[in-house]
This record gives structure tokens, C-alpha cells and sequence, in this order.
């Protein structure tokens, strides 16, 4: 998208619409990596192309995968390396994009060689040195080379040892998925042990599911606890499913106008923890029905508040946030304080633009608290973060007057988004 603002139109009537969406972003970065570390050929379908996957498929195809991209049918092919990477040095560039940053830190630590990996402005602010620490107990060489626990990363590897240890994940559930993601290519498994609490556990089981499809096994104690022994990833044919983060959009926008939307591809058995987003909603006043391969969200007549810990849904928050302002009574978002450390300081972004838009909110340590409010026009600042950008979006199915600047930043996960949004009208 070339403007420089987008200028939302609002709906003149309800929504009664079937949305398809892309891939899953998390779950495409997830494949691409354990294909890469894979035995033979693997096929990914449905895959997500965006800025974040692209990032990931140049890092890998630089350490010398094979991949090969085909976004007119959203699919991938890799060739893997068999636990390591052909490549003996490389300088690696990701963006923000943080699932590619805290995934190949780890996995870069397998090959064989010196390799930089680093991103923008905002991704050498956000933090890293959980990671290096449970990566030097396995017996890595990693350095942050500029500012203490942030990227650039300079990795000396001679492959990966294993053993145990313990990994705090307070800040980003991205430092235990990196290291299971690994584990099995180490020479003697790896025993990890998280320390302090965890956010965002949904994450830690899709992670372990794309492990399982690939062939690796993994023991557990809850979350606290992972033992996964030496294996080879086994590749294969992979369809990766639709993006809950995405359709939470859609489903939002329905809650928001008292319209119908229905998501096809995702369902009851999805690996996605955002598809409980879809819990809240109802909690407010939507009525959801869910199938084995979709989920249909009715707006209600009204959205009333609630309360709503939203550390498994953190990437959610923003949209809660705009509902907030249509709803009848107060809501409060708690336990997501790691979402200062994201593409922007979500908390405070989110605080600033509802202000702006002419809402009361009271910003906490970790959560917001809304009140209901009129609602006015205005023009949303982003922080080239694409979940504000989307979120705030919404508001303007509702309110004349409200545009986003810099609606790029969207091609992060969801390049197309604003078009599909316009479908929505038709």
C-alpha cells in the first residue's frame, strides 16, 4: 500500500460475510525452520507470505537451504539440512520480526561457523538475554555484540551440545520455542526447565505441535518442564492453517457492528491459542458457533464490559482495547505488561490513540482500563506496528473521521488486510 494514510469508511450496513485469511504467521516461521533442520523434501501449504515469513525464508535459503516460493499458491518447498546448515557464515537481517530472531538465534547455534544475525531499530531494542543464557548452558557461543541483551547477535557455532537448563520466559514465550524448536538437533537432547512464569503459553503448545507433525516427540511437565531427547525432524507434506491473529479482526468487526462474520479454517481443533479470543467476545454479548473448521461470531444488539486477563491473547489486546470504547460498562485488561517489549510499547500505543480518538483510558503497569466513551475521528498513529494499525481500523466501521497513517506497516503478517477489510462491504 503506497498512501501514506488510509481513510476508513464506515459501514452503512451490518456485516454478513464468510472471510477467508492467510496462513498462520507463527505457525509458517515454525515450519519453515523445522523443515529447514528436516530430513529430505518438505512441502508447506497455506503458508503465510509477509514481511515476517519472507525474513525467515531469505535467512534460511542464506544458510544454504534450499527454498523455494510459490506466493501465488502460498506455499514453500525446502530441502532440509538435516539438523545443521550447509552454510559456514552468514549475515542474517530480520527485521522486526521477532519470531525470526528469536528462532534462528537458536538454531544458528547448530551449524558450523560465524553468523550475524540482526534487525531494525526497534528489534535491537527488544530483549534477548534470556535467550543467550539458556543457549550458553547448551553449550552455545553467543554475544550481544552492541547493547547488552538486545541484537545484533554474533554466533561462534560448532554445533549444539544439549544438557539442561533453565530458561526464563517472562518476557517472550519466543525464548522456550526456540530452544524446543533445537533440542532435538543438539547431541544429547536437552532438559529445560522454565523458571519465574510464562506468557502467552498457547504459543509453547502450537510449537510442540509442529514439532510432533515433523516427527519429534517431546516430554513435559505442564509448563514447567520439557525433556526432548536426540531426533531428526522427518520432512513431509505440511498444510499450515489459517492465522487466528488475523481473523480475530474479523471477528471483532462483527462483535463491533451487529453483523455476522464466519472464519472457514479454523476451528475447534486448532493449534492457535487466539481463537479464544472469540471466549471474550461472547463474554460481551456475541453469540459464537464453532465447528470443526470455522468459527461464526453474531454481534449482539450491545458490548458490555468485562474483565479480562489477557496474557494468552496478548497479540489481541489493541482490538479489545477499540471494542472497549463501544461498550456499555468499564474493561479492564490485566497481565500483559510484555507487550511493552513488542513492535511498540502496545500499553502506552494503545492508551495514546484511544486518547486521541476522544476515549477515557487509564494506563496501568500491565493492562489498561477503558470507559465507555463517544467515539471521534481522528488519525491514528501506528508506531510501524501492524496490530495497532489493524485494531484502531476497526473503529472506523463505526465512526466517520477515522484514518491510519502508515498502513504498510500491515505487510508484516497481513499484507492484504485493508483490502479484505473493504470486502467486507460487498
Amino acid at each position: 500500500m503506497s498512501a501514506s494514510v488510509y481513510h476508513v469508511q464506515p459501514l452503512t450496513h451490518p456485516l454478513d460475510s464468510t472471510v477467508c485469511v492467510p496462513g498462520s504467521k507463527s505457525i509458517t516461521n515454525r515450519a519453515l525452520l523445522v523443515a529447514a533442520l528436516a530430513d529430505g523434501h518438505s512441502t508447506l501449504d497455506g503458508a503465510l507470505f509477509s514481511d515476517d515469513t519472507t525474513y525467515m525464508a531469505q535467512a534460511c535459503a542464506a544458510l544454504g537451504v534450499a527454498v523455494t516460493t510459490d506466493a501465488a499458491d502460498a506455499r514453500f518447498t525446502v530441502d532440509g539440512g538435516g539438523g545443521t546448515f550447509p552454510a559456514a557464515a552468514a549475515e542474517l537481517f530480520v527485521g522486526n520480526a521477532g519470531t525470526a530472531m528469536r528462532f534462528l538465534a537458536a538454531a544458528l547455534c547448530l551449524g558450523h561457523g560465524r553468523f550475524r544475525l540482526d534487525g531494525t531499530p526497534r528489534m535491537r531494542e527488544r530483549p534477548m538475554q534470556d535467550l543467550v543464557d539458556a543457549l550458553v548452558q547448551l553449550g552455545a557461543r553467543v554475544q550481544c555484540i552492541e547493547r547488552p541483551g538486545c541484537p545484533p547477535l554474533v554466533i561462534d557455532a560448532d554445533g549444539l551440545r544439549g544438557g539442561a537448563a533453565t530458561v526464563a520466559a517472562a518476557k517472550s514465550s519466543q525464548f522456550l520455542s526456540g530452544l524446543l524448536l533445537v533440542a532435538p538437533c543438539t547431541h544429547t537432547g536437552a532438559d529445560l526447565t522454565v523458571v519465574g512464569p510464562l506468557v502467552t503459553p498457547p504459543y509453547i503448545d502450537m510449537t510442540l505441535g509442529v514439532m510432533s507433525a515433523f516427527g519429534v516427540r517431546a516430554d513435559r511437565d505442564g509448563y514447567g518442564r520439557f525433556r526432548i531427547p536426540p531426533q531428526r525432524y522427518a520432512a513431509r507434506a505440511y498444510r499450515i492453517e489459517p492465522d487466528a491473529s488475523s481473523a480475530h479482526y474479523f471477528w471483532a468487526a462483527a462483535a463491533l457492528t451487529g453483523g455476522r462474520v464466519r472464519v472457514e479454517g479454523l476451528g475447534t481443533a486448532s493449534l492457535q491459542g487466539d481463537v479464544h479470543f472469540v471466549d471474550l467476545l461472547e463474554q460481551m454479548g456475541a453469540r459464537v458457533v464453532r465447528g470443526a473448521d470455522f468459527i461464526e461470531v453474531h454481534g449482539g444488539a450491545h458490548l458490555d464490559g468485562i474483565e479480562a486477563d489477557m496474557n494468552a491473547l496478548s497479540d489481541t489486546m489493541p482490538t479489545l482495547a477499540v471494542l472497549a470504547a463501544f461498550a456499555r460498562r468499564p474493561v479492564t485488561i490485566r497481565n500483559v505488561a510484555h507487550v511493552r517489549l513488542q513492535e511498540s510499547d502496545r500499553l502506552h500505543a494503545v492508551a495514546t490513540e484511544l486518547q486521541r480518538l476522544g476515549v477515557r483510558v487509564r494506563e496501568l503497569d500491565d493492562g489498561l482500563v477503558i470507559e465507555p466513551s463517544p467515539v471521534r475521528g481522528g488519525q491514528v498513529e501506528t508506531y510501524d506496528d501492524h496490530r495497532i494499525a489493524m485494531a484502531f481500523a476497526l473503529a472506523g466501521l463505526r465512526v466517520p473521521g477515522v484514518a491510519i497513517r502508515n498502513p504498510a506497516c500491515v505487510r508484516k503478517t497481513f499484507p492484504d488486510y485493508f483490502a479484505r477489510l473493504e470486502a467486507l462491504r460487498s
